[in-house]
């Protein structure tokens, strides 16, 4: 649902600013995941009589974070890759996505027990631990807002870089065409 939101807004962003609309969505997407996921992590009391505050944030947090796939990087790949290497280039992004995200859970554990001192045998299986709880939501909001801050950031070169991409592919589409 948040992927059609996504779209949705973009597609109407970039008809108001073509160069620009879907960085901004990119950049508002990506941002959100940080208030969010403090919102989620450091402000919600951790009880279960905060199922519902859990459920909308986690709510809302899917319908915004959810964008720069969908709604950012298929169209401006769409705009400015040629047709005969859409494919890998799609392939690309994903599995490139995909290989980083897959240090984030280590990289949890590893933040968790090395810097905010979580300690896995002092967690009591049936009570639990408030300062190991506490431990591994610091990892995990690391691990959410260091990334969405640095997806925000990466996307900014697309203000000043897009624009002149998308106006090299449309001239050698045109090239391409009169060759044929």
């Amino acid at each position: 649902m948040g992927s059609l939101i996504g779209g949705l807004v973009a597609d109407r962003m970039s008809h108001i600013y073509p160069h620009s609309g879907r960085v901004m969505c990119a950049q508002f997407s990506a941002f959100m995941g940080i208030p969010f996921s403090w919102f989620l992590l450091k402000v919600i009391p951790q009880s279960v009589s905060s199922y519902y505050t859990f459920a909308a944030t986690l709510f809302l947090m899917g319908l915004t974070i959810s964008w720069n796939g969908t709604a950012v990087n298929g169209p401006i790949f769409a705009e400015v890759v040629p047709a005969k290497h859409r494919t890998m280039i799609y392939a690309f992004d994903r599995a490139f996505e995909g290989s980083f995200s897959s240090f984030a859970a280590p990289m949890v554990g590893i933040l968790s027990e090395k810097i905010y001192g979580y300690d896995p045998k002092s967690v009591d299986p049936n009570s639990g631990s408030v300062r190991e709880a506490f431990a591994l939501s610091r990892g995990l909001f690391t691990m959410m807002a260091v990334p969405f801050g640095l997806c925000c950031l990466f996307y900014t070169p697309l203000y000043l870089i897009f624009r002149r991409d998308r106006e090299s592919a449309r001239i050698a589409s045109l090239k391409e065409a009169e060759m044929m």
